[in-house]
């Protein structure tokens, strides 16, 4: 089955983002992964609604959202309204998290958890029966650059034996190189967040790293 592969957005060149949108586009880009962060959930502060509207505007492909900011049920709307078409909350920052994730999906978009490294599956159990996405995360999330954790693949390994009964895909954020996504596309990862390891501040074009990665 073919990989799902996501650029992750808050990596790209702002000084040219129209030109990297429609480049990444046509490159081959699956879904377009919108970092959302906000000071206080993690210790960074990138991606806005003005960023997800703008890249809404020159695609057509999906938009993802990965709220990294506490209370999300308070903006979802926003960044629905604004575009997106999958929104991932993390467990932590959400008192009512499966009422947030109806919501989401409520809304017509695809519903998403992301799951920190030191988040364990029994935690989040419940809440597989509400997801399309579940993403984990192989690094500590807040920065771009860093290195893969290697003990989440026993989590890795724990959602793959159970998405066949729910029906989500996994995802994976962080530090994606090429090996990695190599590996665990074979255990059956479904798709992979790609940043600085595998795709951006290279010096072959999105398409030529694009089509290795397939």
């Amino acid at each position: 089955m073919k990989k799902i592969l996501c650029p992750s957005m808050m990596c790209a060149d702002y000084g040219r983002l129209k030109e990297e949108i429609q480049a990444l586009d046509e490159a081959g880009a699956d879904i377009f992964h919108c970092d959302v962060m906000d000071g206080a959930f993690v210790p960074n502060i990138t991606m806005g609604i003005i960023d997800i509207q703008i890249i809404r505007k020159y695609t057509k492909k999906p938009v993802d959202v990965h709220l990294m900011i506490e209370n999300p049920a308070d903006k979802v709307d926003w960044f629905i309204d604004a575009g997106a078409d999958i929104v991932y909350i993390h467990p932590e920052s959400e008192r009512y998290v499966v009422k947030t994730l109806a919501h989401i999906k409520e809304r017509g978009c695809a519903a998403g958890i992301a799951i920190n490294p030191d988040t364990s599956i029994e935690t989040v159990h419940e809440m597989l029966n509400l997801v399309d996405y579940v993403m984990v995360m192989t690094v500590n999330p807040g920065f771009a650059g860093q290195k893969f954790i290697e003990f989440t693949k026993n989590k890795i390994q724990q959602l793959i034996d159970e998405k066949k009964k729910y029906g989500f895909r996994v995802m994976i954020d962080g530090s994606c190189s090429p090996s990695v996504i190599q590996e665990l596309s074979v255990m059956g990862v479904d798709g992979f967040i790609l940043g600085t390891s595998a795709l951006f501040g290279k010096q072959e074009s999105y398409a030529q790293l694009m089509a290795k990665l397939r």
